[in-house]
């Protein structure tokens, strides 16, 4: 657009031809560009602020970030973050997945972890899969806790595979169970104090 130079200058007259002028220097920034090397920032960048999720604020839906994530609100879905903090009033009913994660609120759902910690204030119904693990007095936990080397990439296939054990389990017992209820009908008084006895 416009130069200090040439605004301070005084017009040129109408019978003189303009003066050259010198050209611009490119700043030493744009020199590796144009020779086609990659320019690299001297500065590493900030890290950004965690995202807060105020408590007025209700999520239906899951959320996956690379960043730190402040839940004060309430969260139906699952959460992947690389810091996971929530708080007093909050709710989370879903999966959580983070490198750390600071829990004094409640989460209703299954918990991994890098680092879990549990303040006096949490409040945790699943079960926590997690490298370290801290609870602090008056913490509420119901469920399981399982330590792993990498808990945030544990196969996924495991709990597949153990539902399928469940439910082959299931299929094992049924025909069981409906040949004692014909065998119970047939028989009449003895098969309901038969039932009557395993009750």
């Amino acid at each position: 657009m416009f130069s200090k130079s040439k605004i301070n200058e005084p017009a040129p007259r109408t019978g003189e031809a303009p003066k050259p002028t010198a050209p611009e220097q490119k700043p030493e920034a744009a020199k590796p560009e144009a020779s086609g090397q990659e320019f690299k920032a001297a500065a590493p960048k900030a890290k950004p602020p965690a995202s807060v999720l105020s408590s007025d604020l209700h999520v239906t839906g899951n959320i996956k970030t690379t960043g730190d994530v402040q839940v004060e609100g309430t969260v139906e879905g699952d959460i992947r973050a690389h810091l996971l903090t929530v708080g007093e009033g909050a709710t989370v009913k879903g999966e959580t997945i983070a490198d750390d994660v600071v829990v004094n609120g409640r989460i209703v759902g299954r918990v991994r972890g890098l680092k879990v910690r549990l303040t006096s204030t949490a409040r945790v119904e699943g079960d926590i899969i997690h490298k370290t693990i801290a609870i602090e007095s008056g913490a509420h936990f119901e469920g399981s806790v399982q330590r792993q080397d990498d808990p945030l990439n544990a196969n996924k296939s495991g709990g597949q595979k153990q539902q399928q054990q469940v439910a082959q389990g299931q299929q094992q017992r049924q025909p069981q169970q409906q040949g004692q209820g014909q065998q119970g009908q047939g028989q009449g008084q003895q098969g309901q104090q038969t039932a009557g006895a395993k009750a």
